[in-house]
Parts: structure tokens; C-alpha cells; sequence
């Protein structure tokens, strides 16, 4: 599986899934979620509404992924993942790697061969970027498919150059062993 860094907007990417840093409710909001859900239009709104009405009646908990159409968008799916809020007094990282993990695997279920992540968490949930950066590549770098699996590319699509430049970084050899 590639890793790749593309600097720019998640929602023109032509990928089999976008990833969405949704918020709890599958509403919408603002950063990538508003953005995905005005490019994608109504389509993805009404299928959060019955995942809202049936699965997921209290919401989408942090760490967790599901998936709706992409609706206008160039991709066949959005993949909807929750990440936590950042908390400098209690550690949350491993609900930020549930995000990548658990969005990898809808993935596979969907058997999308490439994926694009923004940036989960480092956007109003404040999440330094460094980190949000370290915990993305770790998290993909450690995904074992559970079985036969089509996915070929994880896409990076990272608005800022700064979002760009922390990616890089994590994605250097010398950026230390994955734990």
C-alpha cells in the first residue's frame, strides 16, 4: 500500500473513498465536514439521517467509522470518522488511531482501492499537528488488512502547507519506530 501527500482539497479528489473528520451527530459542521457535506450534497446528508435513525440513534462515538455515498462528490463514498477533541491533561492518541484503524477497515468492507484523510482532530478539535501527523502515518503503517485486500493507496490531502510539511516530516525514516 503507497502513501502518498497531496496538498489541496479532499473534496475534488477522485478516490474511491473520502474520509470525513466528522462531528458526533453525522450532521455536518464546519472545516472538512461542512466542506464534505456542501460538495457532496443532500445524498449524504439523508443517509446520515437514517444511520441517525437506525445504527447509530446516540451518534457516531469517537474512534468509530461508517460509511455514506459521496454524493456530487468525484468519489463513490465518504467515510465518516469521529476524532477526539485534543486534551493536554489526558491522552487520547489511541482514539485518534482507532479513527485511521477503524476507517481503513470500511474501507476494505467497501474494497476501495484508494483512500484520501484529511487531517483528523487537527482542525478545530485543536490537535497539534506534529502529533495528528505521527498518529496518521503510525496508524496506516500499522493496518493489517483482515483479509484480501484491494487497497492500494492511503492519500494525505492536507489544506495548509503547514498540514503538508508535518506529514512530510512523519513520513521521513528518520521520524523513529512506529510504537
Amino acid at each position: 500500500m503507497d502513501i502518498t501527500l497531496v496538498q489541496g482539497d479532499i473534496t475534488e479528489q477522485r478516490v474511491d473513498a473520502v474520509v470525513n473528520a466528522a462531528n458526533s451527530s453525522l450532521m455536518g459542521g464546519g472545516g472538512v465536514d461542512g466542506a464534505i457535506h456542501r460538495a457532496g450534497g443532500p445524498e449524504i446528508l439523508r443517509e446520515c439521517r437514517r444511520l441517525r435513525d437506525t445504527s447509530h440513534p446516540d451518534g457516531l462515538p469517537a474512534g468509530d467509522a461508517v460509511a455514506t455515498t459521496a454524493g456530487r462528490m468525484p468519489a463513490t463514498w465518504v467515510i465518516h470518522t469521529v476524532g477526539p477533541v485534543y486534551s493536554a491533561s489526558e491522552d487520547r492518541s489511541s482514539t485518534l488511531a482507532s479513527c485511521y484503524r477503524r476507517s481503513l477497515e470500511v474501507a476494505e468492507e467497501l474494497n476501495a482501492a484508494v483512500v484520501a484523510f484529511p487531517a483528523v482532530s487537527a482542525g478545530v478539535y485543536g490537535w497539534p499537528m506534529d502529533s495528528a501527523a505521527d498518529i496518521a502515518v503510525r496508524s496506516t503503517l500499522a493496518f493489517s488488512p483482515a483479509s484480501s485486500n484491494t487497497l492500494s493507496e492511503v492519500r494525505f490531502v492536507l489544506f495548509s502547507r503547514d498540514a503538508y510539511e508535518a506529514f512530510a516530516r512523519a513520513l521521513e525514516p528518520t521520524s523513529g519506530p512506529a510504537s
